[in-house]
């Protein structure tokens, strides 16, 4: 296990033609001292070519490491966030540590931030949510936040030796199950973006409650009570009042403290059938998640997660011929003419894990809950916690198809929203934390 601080090696651009940016104080380039400004990165034929201001070509390299004078800061412009979801876009972002520079595909360049684990801390819980959220809140998120990252580590050790997967795609007779694991980067630790965690370095910390949170819990872990192993916290936007199993989500491997529980002090019945998921889909029930307070969602969510307001219930209408086409696009399968979206298995939160999609042409079950949100919708369904209602023609031919969903995100783990409204009404980090993750206790291993 863990017992001291690690570097973190994160992914901020990959693959891109070219990275601009500018230090921000004097930097160690290679074995080029003191420049700072405006620089420019592109890779020719393998190579790192990089540019300073003047256009003067300062290095070429296969990588570049470069370095600051103390606490230096550098900015990489354009950096995209959001990538594949409805709010992505494009921003400059300030870093502090190493900036790594790699030649990629003989073509593309890779920016790399390296960074102490504490320090990316501050830039996680100020991405994730808003340096203006309720203080416990944000110790409890950097918490989760390290505990995920080292568990992530820990796995991507072993999976060197060939022991785990960064994902899994099963293919047979009328299914296709896919999930969508993290340990799929080998250049860098985690990239920047909501694939592992989002972190868009300084530029969201604002105050001191971010600095204070994360070393406030300097070095603390949640651990498994059973195997003393550093817990894999997995957090989403909005459960949507009932958090979901992971086995249903990722991997078929049932982890005790990531089952479903209620976000709520009422307990909730979880939903076991089709009847089950209308009645608590179509209903407002009491969660922590459910709210509309525009102070807290303000202080929670960073300003352009604040565009989405229908986040615990919500709905998507499409006709039968839109449909038809965004799922052929998604899933490159022609299913002809719609005939009718079917949940097949459901998780307790009504999170459905397999979907069989019966068209005119062909007939296949689709799963798990990732790959259903990304073939039915241009982005991402906020979840697959969704009913279907179809509306037919008098030849009983559909016409439109209507989902009316529940939650955002996967569901698993920490509820964020929900876990804000529980620091609002003054629960603890360690209240939170034991809330969400039953069979999980605290412990400082550096």
């Amino acid at each position: 296990m863990i017992s001291q601080e690690p570097v973190i090696k994160v992914g901020v651009v990959e693959h891109a033609p070219e990275v601009k940016g500018s230090f921000q104080s004097k930097f160690t380039v290679a074995n080029v001292i003191g420049l700072k400004g405006e620089f420019t990165v592109c890779s020719e034929r393998g190579t790192i070519i990089f540019t300073n201001a003047e256009g003067q070509r300062i290095l070429s390299e296969d990588q570049i490491l470069c370095q600051p004078f103390e606490q230096g800061t550098f900015i990489l412009r354009d950096v995209s966030i959001g990538i594949g979801f409805h709010w992505e876009r494009k921003e400059d972002e300030t870093f502090e540590g190493r900036l790594r520079l790699i030649a990629q595909d003989g073509r593309t360049v890779t920016a790399i931030n390296e960074i102490n684990l504490e320090s990316y801390l501050k830039c996680v819980i100020s991405s994730e949510m808003s340096a203006e959220a309720p203080l416990e809140l944000l110790r409890a998120h950097a918490i989760v936040s390290r505990s995920w990252l080292a568990a992530l580590l820990e796995r991507k050790k072993k999976s060197e030796s060939g022991s785990t997967h960064a994902e899994s795609t099963t293919q047979r007779d009328g299914e296709f199950v896919r999930w969508y694991g993290h340990e799929d980067h080998t250049t860098f630790d985690v990239c920047s973006d909501d694939h592992c965690q989002r972190y868009q370095g300084l530029t969201k910390i604002i105050g001191n409650s971010v600095a204070e949170a994360v070393e406030s819990t300097h070095g603390a872990f949640l651990v498994d009570v059973d195997d003393e192993k550093i817990c894999d916290t997995r957090y989403s936007k909005a459960c949507g009042g009932l958090t979901e199993n992971f086995e249903n989500v990722w991997q078929d491997v049932q982890i005790p403290y990531l089952r479903s529980v209620s976000d709520s002090l009422t307990k909730h019945k979880p939903v076991r059938s089709e009847r089950d998921a209308e009645l608590w889909i179509s209903s407002l029930p009491e969660a922590y998640c459910n709210t509309s307070d525009e102070n807290i969602l303000r202080q929670v969510l960073p300003s352009f997660d604040q565009e989405t307001k229908d986040f615990f219930r919500w709905k998507v209408e499409y006709t039968c011929d839109e449909l038809e086409e965004l799922i052929k696009t998604k899933s490159g399968i022609d299913f002809g003419t719609l005939k009718d979206l079917i949940p097949v298995s459901r998780g307790p939160s009504g999170r459905i894990f397999k979907l069989k999609i019966v068209g005119s042409a062909r007939t296949l079950i689709v799963g798990k809950e990732l790959e259903i949100r990304k073939w039915l919708s241009k982005s991402h369904l906020y979840s697959s916690a969704f009913i279907v209602k179809i509306e037919r023609n008098a030849d009983g031919i559909p016409e439109k198809f209507i989902l009316t969903g529940a939650g955002w995100g996967h569901g698993v783990g920490l509820c964020q929203i929900g876990a804000a409204v529980m620091a609002s009404k003054g629960f603890k980090a360690e209240e939170i934390l034991k809330h969400y993750f039953n069979g999980a206790e605290l412990s400082k291993l550096y």
